[in-house]
């Protein structure tokens, strides 16, 4: 890489910076599946601001309080990306900028918080996203069918590795 000054605003996409930044949001996902795992959604605390960014996105974020919250059980990836939507975040994401660390990388949320990550289930926002969208569902028990989820996908993982070592220990 060059030695001059760097310019974000008019860089090109290097391939190599991109694969990093996939790299950390799978990481990312990975890491939060398996708090899901091991701590009941309404006792997992994300960050020293837990409550301020609960507060602020539910403030913030109404309709995210109506018909079940299925705004939140659900996301909707075109109201995400719509001009409305987008400005909002953009508002809210900013409050945070000198608050949480990395709060613009990317992250990988679940779409529908009652399935577990996956191809279909999967998008891409901001860690200060992530974090109020997560914060909510928690608060309002909407992990909870993921942490029974989890919790089952870890046992039969442990399962598994119980038979392969049986087998590998008879043969």
């Amino acid at each position: 890489m060059s030695t001059q000054r760097f310019d974000p605003n008019n860089a090109q996409n290097l391939v190599e910076v991109d694969k990093l930044f996939a790299v950390k949001a799978v990481e990312h996902a990975q890491t939060y599946w398996n708090l899901l795992e091991k701590v009941p959604p309404r006792a997992l605390k994300l960050t020293k601001l837990d409550d301020e960014i609960y507060e602020h996105t539910m403030s913030t974020f109404p309709e995210f309080n109506e018909d079940d919250h299925i705004q939140l059980v659900k996301l909707d990836e075109d109201w995400l990306k719509s001009e409305i939507g987008k400005k909002k975040w953009r508002e809210f994401c900013q409050v945070y900028e000198k608050k949480v660390k990395d709060y613009n990388f990317g992250s990988l949320i679940r779409t529908d918080a009652r399935q577990e990550y996956g191809e279909t289930n999967t998008i891409f926002v901001t860690r200060i996203q992530f974090y109020a969208i997560e914060i909510a569902r928690n608060r309002l028990g909407l992990n909870d069918g993921a942490h029974e989820i989890a919790k089952a996908d870890a046992e039969k993982e442990r399962l598994k590795k119980e038979r392969v070592a049986k087998k590998n220990a008879t043969s």
